[in-house]
């Protein structure tokens, strides 16, 4: 395959799906990660796409950009579904726990449906919706408030009732993660709820799959420090993996099936 065709289709994927990563695309085209760097410069020098740490994503994406849930639910199934097996083990039968919103989240609800005496609390009504439909005689909290793009409930009202609540540990899914801004969301609003979520908690997990690092929003949820566990994915690279074990008690890595 000659380069300019290979970076016409590294150029879809990135259209497509938002982001890529270097390990997936030399994966894909059988080819090293020098090259889909190589590649990748010579795209983000025609300002079609921007470079970040392991990948690239679409251009001039803006930090309050807030993708539909549905949307999400497309990008690393397999990712999320591997993080979501791996959070689970980390819930023990019978505690209070809390889930935010957000699609690996609701993928991790459905890994718990098989675990016992939980009380579930959440501002996703698509968290909600997992255990109403398939477990209905399990106690589930969906805080009131505002819907945003993502499906979840945010604002005062649901600030308010987070504020009440004392949880064993919370799972907290995020937009973004790096160094300089830590966990990130692009709603405000959201992040204000996010972070009563967050504080509801004894113990801090975010689920993240490693396409997050080196994406900021707007607003930061909790810094890097503030996560007991990180969930999350072996495509994350390895500079990424030792900034986040500098800051986080523990990380997991999941394996994508």
């Amino acid at each position: 395959m000659l380069a300019r065709q290979r970076q016409e289709l590294i150029l879809e994927q990135v259209r497509e799906r938002g982001a890529v990563r270097v390990s997936d695309l030399a994966e894909r085209f059988g080819v090293s990660d020098m090259t889909v760097r190589r590649d990748l410069d010579v795209l983000a020098r025609r300002r079609l796409l921007a470079k970040v740490h392991g990948g690239a994503t679409a251009l001039g994406v803006p930090s309050t950009h807030e993708p539909g849930f549905v949307e999400k639910s497309g990008r690393q199934q397999a990712e999320k579904e591997a993080i979501a097996a791996a959070a689970a083990e980390l819930v023990e039968p019978g505690t209070a726990i809390g889930l935010s919103a957000g699609t690996t989240t609701a993928a991790l609800a459905r890994a718990l449906l098989e675990v016992e005496g939980l009380t579930v609390v959440t501002n996703s009504m698509a968290v909600a919706e997992v255990f109403s439909a398939e477990r209905p005689g399990r106690t589930v909290i969906l805080t009131g408030g505002i819907r945003t793009p993502s499906e979840a409930l945010v604002g005062p009202v649901a600030v308010a009732a987070l504020r009440t609540l004392n949880l064993d540990v919370v799972f907290l899914g995020v937009h973004g993660m790096s160094a300089a801004s830590g966990f990130t969301t692009p709603n405000l609003m959201e992040s204000e709820t996010d972070r009563a979520l967050v504080e509801a908690g004894h113990r801090l997990v975010v689920v993240a799959d490693s396409t997050k690092w080196g994406t900021a929003g707007i607003s930061t949820i909790a810094e890097l420090a503030e996560a007991d566990v990180l969930v999350t994915d072996s495509g994350l690279d390895d500079d990424a993996r030792a900034v986040l074990a500098g800051e986080v008690d523990q990380v997991v890595v999941a394996e994508p099936r």
